[in-house]
């Protein structure tokens, strides 16, 4: 079966709501759960989830927030740290490792943090036992891939085209899929402009899908209640799983 692992902003309305949306999604099929860090610069983000950014930050967001919902939720879900590499150099990659272990996060996705910087902190992961998921797109050459997926761990998080999250656009695959199985069998996970239109076409040989535009996008909506946000995420996670499995 397919996996879906599904993006959403830490803090955003507020730290309760994102432990209740957690475990809503786990109940809804989710299979992973990238908690996002809050930063004022996500340049790898779309509108979207750039707009989440800055208001859980508006509302206060601190790391004590996100080490406070982990707690709660990554015994009962397959919990990732997604956030860009200020945060985890000013407070030291260390004191994030140390606190995921002690939590059960399982991995760290940092798109700002380029392969041959990782391999710094790989032996650091390896010891905790904790996955630096690494990165593989279009604009890759198959040698480079080779060298990126050779020691991948948890999954490769394939970007569907150059740019940023959120947008319309797709580009051939196939040469990446083949490279990627052409040397790891680590499971390969496509993200990027993944939602309810796209996911069943881009789940196409690769092993699931990163959803999260599409899931901030209802987070952002002023008309509805927390409720409301929860149970239409849910309901369209529910959605997504099915499609790309069908």
């Amino acid at each position: 079966m397919k996996k879906l692992v599904a993006y959403i902003t830490t803090g955003y309305p507020d730290k309760n709501f994102t432990v209740d949306l957690a475990l809503a999604l786990k109940e809804a099929g989710v299979d992973s759960l990238e908690l996002g860090i809050p930063f004022s610069d996500p340049v790898a983000d779309g509108p979207v989830i750039e707009a989440a950014n800055l208001l859980a930050l508006q509302n206060g967001f601190k790391i004590a927030d996100l080490l406070e919902v982990s707690a709660q939720i990554a015994p009962k879900i397959d919990t990732l740290w997604m956030g860009y590499f200020n945060p985890f150099y000013h407070r030291g990659v260390d004191f994030f490792l140390n606190k995921a272990e002690a939590f059960g996060v399982s991995g760290f996705i940092i798109p700002d943090l380029p392969h041959e910087e990782a391999a710094t902190y790989k032996e650091a992961f390896n010891e905790k036992g904790i996955a630096l998921v690494e990165f593989v797109a279009p604009t890759d050459s198959p040698e480079r891939i080779a060298e990126i997926v050779k020691d991948a761990k948890k999954f490769i998080y394939m970007v569907a085209y150059a740019g940023i999250t959120g947008s319309d656009r797709s580009e051939s695959l196939e040469p990446v899929i083949e490279a990627v199985r052409a040397h790891t069998d680590t499971p390969l996970y496509i993200g990027f402009g993944v939602d309810e239109k796209s996911a069943k076409e881009k789940a196409k040989g690769v092993d699931g899908v990163i959803v999260g535009s599409a899931f901030v996008r209802i987070l952002l909506k002023e008309n509805l209640t927390n409720s409301q946000k929860i149970d239409k995420i849910s309901t369209l996670a529910r959605s997504i799983k099915e499609q790309i499995n069908e």
